[in-house]
């Protein structure tokens, strides 16, 4: 009905689309969406004619790159086109320019977008058909790895094109970092963030020429989303070089005072200050946590100690069951609790809230 889907915009980004954009188009047109914003992201001049028949239509608005910025930014452009020319709008679906979203999909995230506005909205497809292309299938399967050890979610379909999202998650997502493909992933991880829930939607999977056309890396853009474990890595190595720092400092300075006991005084004075430095670093550069700092520190130090216990106690047991190489012993079992340390700060200690996926089973 046309009056479910009042106030909600489609956005459609587009780089050298051919002519199934006008089709999808004019077959958005009769389904009566009020708006459609088309994104051409710096298509070659070859499209001109592809954006203009598309211009023509009443209901349609043609943003342009004029130069190719990627598909996060052009989504982001619509978003903030959408933001400052709709204020009472509910939100926005977005949408591939190829035709694989089918206009009653698009009407089934629209409506799921209007029924429960403060959710994202995922138009999850079927991974389990024997037809499906074996990129997507890798790339899904990769990515959906990517997306549970970096937030803890469990997601069926990280790629898909076909979102409902809200008008205030919209510009929440204007200042997510990514101008490309890692921005869709970028955004269902927003939802931690921003405290959003999600909610998937079964919609027809459809693959033209073997989805040749995308431009989907999923091995590239999977490694962006590592960037909150190199900032991890970063901090711990600095935190490192800051604690050796001032060991040879406090024990240059109380090695006359304390002949005796200056080493250890220096080693717990660095390691206090030096941790203080990395619990920082980690809260508001690595996990970027808004949690208060009291509860956060409580936890980080609880960690910090049975993480030392840890590693005294297992590197003595493998030390006396081996007998020997305690220090690569000791470079293993720390390297393991490094990783176990990422693991714990991200979901518990720097936790930023929790997103929940709720499935739709598909109607037949």
């Amino acid at each position: 009905m046309a009056h479910t889907y009042e106030h909600i915009s489609i956005v459609i980004p587009a780089f050298n689309p051919d002519y199934k954009l006008i089709d999808m188009i004019d077959e958005l047109f009769t389904e009566n969406f009020q708006e459609i914003i088309v994104v051409n992201d710096g298509s070659d001049e070859a499209y001109d004619s592809i954006f203009a028949s598309v211009n023509e239509f009443s209901t349609c608005t043609v943003l342009t790159h004029t130069v190719n910025q990627g598909k996060g930014k052009a989504l982001k452009t619509a978003f903030s086109y959408y933001s400052e020319n709709y204020p009472d709008g509910i939100g926005v679906i977005t949408a591939d320019a190829d035709g694989q979203h089918t206009p009653s999909d698009i009407k089934k995230v629209a409506a799921g977008l209007a029924e429960q506005p403060s959710k994202l909205i995922l138009g999850v497809r079927d991974f389990s058909t024997e037809d499906m292309p074996l990129r997507s299938r890798f790339g899904n399967v990769l990515t959906k790895g990517v997306v549970k050890a970096a937030s803890g979610m469990k997601i069926t379909d990280t790629q898909t094109g076909l979102r409902g999202i809200s008008k205030e998650f919209a510009e929440q997502l204007l200042n997510v970092g990514g101008d490309r493909y890692e921005f869709e992933m970028k955004m269902i991880l927003a939802c931690k963030t921003y405290h959003r829930e999600i909610k998937e939607v079964t919609i027809d999977t459809i693959y033209i020429d073997n989805n040749e056309s995308s431009h989907f890396n999923p091995v590239m853009d999977s490694i962006k989303i590592y960037y909150v474990f190199l900032r991890f890595l970063f901090s711990s190595l600095a935190s490192f070089v800051v604690d050796v720092g001032l060991f040879a400092l406090f024990s240059t300075l109380f090695k006359a005072l304390m002949p005796l006991g200056f080493i250890l005084l220096a080693t717990v004075l660095a390691r206090v200050l030096s941790s203080l430095f990395n619990y920082f670093l980690n809260r508001n550069i690595v996990f970027r946590s808004y949690a208060y700092t009291k509860h956060t520190l409580i936890k980080y130090y609880t960690l910090a100690v049975i993480q030392m216990g840890a590693s005294a106690g297992g590197v003595y047991v493998l030390y006396h069951s081996i007998g020997a190489h305690e220090v690569w012993i000791k470079i293993v079992v720390d390297s393991f609790l490094f990783l176990l340390s990422f693991y714990i700060q991200r979901s518990w200690v720097f936790k930023q809230g929790t997103a929940y996926v709720v499935k739709e089973v598909k109607d037949h």
